[in-house]
């Protein structure tokens, strides 16, 4: 397996576990005020800013083709949307992903990612169609018991042509990242690795038509967003491990 372009760090010497892909996904960022999102954060972990902002990201998305490492995929487990609120971290100079949520159409899933990967993965009815070529109609709306309720309603499309992401810019700084981040109860920090190839991109249109995600974690998300639509992408994770 050969390292992708965007790496800043080898690849973990031990064998990855997990292969997936991911689809059908739009890149929807926020700016948001560095101070509130630090606050947010478990200890040890470090808000990444850029030019002085924090960044909020909303990404839909459909995951299949999810399976273990030499084992084929399995009913009900590895087709599912999913749909996650994630701002931007680092710890020991490797930049990464902090997952506020994880809303998914699959029970299975949800409890074995919580399991395995202590991410705060929550069960939510949703539904992905395309009403012509381009555009999808994503709508999500979280079920989970004891978690507070948040809605996603929206359509959303490329628009342009793709590209990569040149180091430097906005794009590749919110989309480059090559691990997560999670805690456990007693407040341990993990690192997840992934590796993948650089995102094709092309810049997108939506139309928002709900979008209370982030009103768990007290924020408005009013202003227009950043967006991004991402061609599909064959993804391969490592077990997470303690880093602290």
């Amino acid at each position: 397996m050969t390292m992708s372009t965007d790496r800043t760090w080898p690849l973990p010497k031990h064998p990855w576990v997990m292969r997936m892909t991911w689809s059908e996904l739009l890149f929807a960022h926020w700016s948001v005020d560095p101070k509130y999102l630090a606050a947010l954060l478990p200890e040890g972990l470090t808000l990444d800013t850029r030019e002085g902002k924090a960044w909020i990201g909303v990404v839909p998305f459909l995951m299949s083709s999810v399976a273990p490492r030499c084992l084929p995929t399995l009913p009900r487990i590895s087709r599912f949307l999913e749909l996650n609120v994630r701002t931007y971290v680092t710890y020991q100079d490797k930049p990464g992903v902090w997952f506020y949520s994880l809303d998914a159409a699959s029970r299975i899933a949800v409890r074995l990612a919580r399991a395995t990967f202590n991410l705060p993965y929550m069960d939510a009815t949703m539904s992905l169609v395309r009403n012509d070529a381009l555009t999808i109609n994503y709508q999500s709306d979280r079920t989970h018991r004891g978690e507070p309720p948040a809605k996603f309603d929206a359509s959303y499309q490329p628009s342009g042509e793709t590209f990569y992401a040149q180091p430097g810019t906005l794009e590749h700084w919110l989309t480059a990242r090559y691990c997560l981040y999670s805690a456990d109860r007693k407040g341990n920090l993990y690192r997840g690795e992934i590796d993948h190839d650089p995102w094709t991109l092309s810049r997108a249109t939506a139309t928002l038509r709900q979008n209370t995600m982030c009103k768990p974690l007290n924020l408005e998300l009013i202003d227009q967003p950043h967006l991004l639509f991402a061609q599909p992408m064959t993804v391969r994770a490592w077990m997470a491990m303690r880093c602290n």
